[in-house]
């Protein structure tokens, strides 16, 4: 019942964290890979010894003619981000890095996208995350359709929405602060990957506290709705915590422990299931309280 009783005070909190969110995207942006923007991102290693970044990020500009972006990787190593290059200028490039041939280097990682398949990816994302958004407000209204006192099923969908917005706003704004302040922490595709994870994850810790509520209003309909809510809460507390912190510990190991290429994506995943287990506890199922009292007012 403590979640409930006090269900103000994380309502404050959730939107402080999204409110925070929101206004990171607004003040910093997002800082989108070459996925959603288009260009090419470079990763070159130098095993006998790095140069300085300066002298690398002059010979990139004087080779592809634009500003680009050069940030150390490790311990010998730096990630180029510049305009979109060809495979000859790709070649030119290394050779211009590698001093034609005096240096040794590492030709680590090339990709490149086009501006017009970037803008494309960019709008696929947005969609893949509505269809995923519209399929659970139908798949909960379906499967609670029978429950129809003293919430209707349909608003069961409305409340695990709002729950998946938060989810959501909060990984993205930390991205785009951190974005910010290190142009290596990117969104990309695997962001967007990472996001779809959220929203499976949160969605289903969230439906086990609404279905055990379902239960309960069969058995305990003499129970004020308030209590039988906080009562489901507390029967599936301890089984949101202890599966969500099983996939923490892993995901804690992977971020330390992994390879440079899934650190954002793990961090993403981290965050996201934080803010999920989060929410499907200490706003999505007192939502249905508020919403059930807000009823109650109307009706008077």
């Amino acid at each position: 019942m403590f979640v409930v009783t006090h269900r103000k005070i994380f309502y404050i909190i959730s939107g402080i964290l999204v409110a925070g969110s929101l206004l990171a995207m607004l003040v910093y942006g997002l800082n989108l890979g070459i996925d959603f923007k288009g260009g090419s991102l470079l990763e070159v290693g130098y095993p006998a010894g790095k140069p300085d970044i300066t002298a690398v990020h002059a010979t990139v500009a004087k080779v592809t003619g634009a500003e680009p972006s050069v940030r150390p990787i490790g311990e010998d190593g730096y990630i180029i981000r510049m305009k979109e290059l060809s495979e000859p200028e790709r070649q030119s490039l290394l050779n211009a890095l590698s001093d034609n041939g005096k240096t040794k280097i590492e030709d680590r990682r090339f990709d490149s996208i086009g501006p017009l398949l970037g803008a494309e990816s960019g709008r696929k994302s947005v969609i893949s995350i509505g269809l995923v958004m519209l399929a659970i407000i139908l798949f909960i209204a379906f499967a609670f359709r029978k429950v129809s006192e003293p919430v209707s099923s349909w608003k069961y969908g409305i409340i695990t929405i709002v729950a998946l917005i938060h989810d959501v706003a909060v990984p993205t704004g930390v991205f785009a602060v951190l974005g910010h302040f290190n142009p290596t922490i990117e969104m990309d595709t695997l962001f967007v990957t990472a996001l779809l994870v959220i929203l499976g994850f949160s969605v289903h810790d969230t439906i086990v506290v609404f279905d055990r509520v379902r239960e309960n209003l069969k058995f305990q309909r003499h129970l004020p709705f308030e209590q039988i809510v906080g009562n489901s809460i507390a029967q599936t507390f301890t089984r949101s915590i202890n599966t969500s912190m099983t996939v923490i510990f892993a995901l804690i190991v992977l971020l330390i422990l992994g390879g440079t290429a899934t650190q954002n994506f793990t961090l993403a995943l981290l965050i996201g299931i934080v803010a999920g287990t989060y929410s499907s506890i200490f706003l999505g199922s007192p939502l249905l309280v508020t919403v059930e009292k807000w009823q109650k007012r109307k009706t008077k």
